[in-house]
């Protein structure tokens, strides 16, 4: 996650614990008729129009939290915030990976999205950089990397959705990571999310390797 969705994560949590503490009553009532957390995280989320990370957050106060002076330093943080982020976490909404799914690539099923992605650039999968050979050659030349265990590929999926794809190509004592996003999902946070969750399943894949971040899409 990069330094500005994070500090826009931040600010999703901050402004949802300042409207909870604005309608602290409706929050309290709120939570009392909730059968469990879940269900008050949804309840809680839906009452005050933000997201279940926000829900969350407001779940997990403490009493100290409703003090004048923690509600103060809260709306402090909000409005810092708020001057140095130029958009909302709603506009980048993928950032904080609740809905992203990894799982691994296919080459009978995710040959559309791979297809999408050599369309666009026009480069080979094995992040070389040199020109990409017809769809089938490609396809082939990837599961001979995977079988080797040379090379680890990813879908990036939202809810069934195919967003993107993750690269891990081993070369040279390092793992090359790349991330690509289908032009129809960009600026949505996907790539941020896949990164951070492909970290755990690359380590997975290579122990003891470490892993590199190339420039995304390549």
């Amino acid at each position: 996650m990069t330094d500005l969705d994070r500090a826009a994560v931040r600010r999703e949590i901050t402004d949802a614990l300042e409207t909870a503490l604005e309608r602290r009553h409706e929050v309290l009532d709120t939570i009392v008729e909730s059968a469990d957390r879940a269900e008050a995280v949804t309840a809680v989320a839906q009452l005050l129009g933000k997201s279940q990370l926000g829900a969350q957050a407001v779940l997990g106060m403490s009493l100290a939290q409703l003090t004048k002076d923690e509600r103060r330093q809260n709306a402090v943080e909000l409005e810092d915030l708020n001057h140095r982020l130029t958009f909302t976490l709603n506009e980048r909404p993928a950032s904080t990976a609740e809905s992203l799914v990894l799982r691994d690539f296919s080459a009978d099923t995710d040959a559309d999205i791979f297809a999408a992605r050599t369309e666009e650039l026009g480069v080979a999968g094995d992040g070389s950089g040199t020109p990409a050979t017809p769809l089938d050659a490609e396809l082939r030349s990837a599961v001979e990397r995977l079988r080797a265990e040379e090379a680890a590929w990813l879908v990036a999926l939202d809810g069934g959705t195919k967003v993107g794809l993750v690269f891990g190509e081993l070369h040279d004592g390092e793992v090359d990571v790349r991330v690509w996003v289908h032009p129809d999902h960009r600026k949505q946070g996907y790539a941020t999310a896949a990164l951070r969750k492909s970290r755990g399943e690359l380590a997975a894949n290579f122990p003891g390797v470490p892993l590199v971040v190339r420039a995304p899409g390549l």
